[in-house]
């Protein structure tokens, strides 16, 4: 049989790759720079190929070198896969999970679920991680991440789907604004860029274009905000007006604002959902957790377990 790379190899190495760093990634991995050099030479000899270019200055990981990175991860998950899978034989939602969310849902739902969770799981080691659609989906394929809390519809491979919530939108605008009839509401009647967004890259921009039948461009403002706090502070101070998951309301986001929302058409709405790789030995788990997440849903949010 030949010889294959330890798991401990695969570990400094994927350390290597996220640092960029002798010296920091040994740190990370609680060894010594020259036992970790050491251990990445050996890879390289072990697997007849380069990994790093080094420099005195930096360190360049190479093509192939970023490629066995993405599988030394995959390898990881799998060995950890062994330990889950012993331990899901024991109690359910043990041990480290590693939860990727979007900034436009984590706000609104993780401050409800997330006592009760703790509570009925306390040997559940939960790390989050906040970030676009497209960069956890990449996390979550490389596995970096167990699973993502995220907005559907998202063009997703080699994944399994658990739909948890319905979350309509609502049309948010200051109060006693003239930009708009909020009980009477029309697109068209609205003024020319005056819907305010994000910028591209967050889903919630898509999500409310499509679910809002939003086609006419001249009525969206050449101006996006990078937050949802960017938005709504633009749209407190009458910039214009946007549309806000119902899960926002009544939480800190508008507290303290003259914003107000107002209900739109019933087929103006996203789905919230988990999304974990295919085959994973957690996925009852998983389905626990979301069931779990169900129960203690926002206000404003229906139940649409699939």
């Amino acid at each position: 049989m030949e010889h294959l790379p330890t798991l401990r190899q695969l570990r400094y190495f994927a350390a290597l790759v996220e640092h960029g760093h002798f010296g920091r990634a040994a740190e990370a991995c609680f060894v010594s720079q020259s036992a970790f050099s050491v251990a990445i030479r050996e890879l390289e000899t072990l697997l007849s190929v380069q990994l790093v270019d080094r420099t005195h200055k930096k360190v360049t990981i190479t093509a192939t070198g970023r490629d066995i990175a993405t599988q030394a991860r995959l390898c990881l998950r799998d060995a950890e896969a062994l330990l889950e899978m012993a331990r899901h034989e024991q109690q359910p939602l043990t041990g480290r999970l590693n939860l990727g969310v979007i900034p436009t849902i984590a706000p609104f739902l993780l401050p409800r679920f997330m006592p009760a969770l703790h509570k009925a799981y306390p040997r559940l080691q939960l790390f989050l991680r906040e970030d676009t659609t497209a960069r956890l989906v990449e996390s979550l394929q490389t596995g970096e991440l167990d699973l993502v809390l995220m907005a559907l519809p998202y063009e997703l491979r080699h994944v399994e789907v658990m739909t948890l919530l319905r979350d309509p939108f609502r049309l948010a605008c200051h109060k006693g604004t003239n930009r708009v009839d909020p009980k009477h509401y029309s697109f068209n009647r609205l003024q020319k860029e005056s819907v305010l967004l994000l910028q591209d890259g967050h889903c919630l921009r898509d999500h409310a274009l499509a679910a809002c039948r939003i086609r006419r461009t001249e009525k969206l403002s050449r101006f996006a905000a990078s937050s949802l706090l960017t938005l709504v502070q633009m749209v407190d101070a009458d910039l214009g007006v946007t549309y806000l998951p119902a899960m926002a309301e009544g939480s800190a986001l508008l507290a303290n604002t003259g914003v107000r929302t107002y209900p739109l058409d019933k087929t103006a709405y996203r789905d919230i959902g988990l999304v974990w790789r295919r085959g994973s030995a957690r996925g009852e788990e998983f389905r626990t957790l979301g069931e779990l997440i169900v129960k203690h849903r926002p206000r404003g949010t229906q139940a649409q377990i699939t």
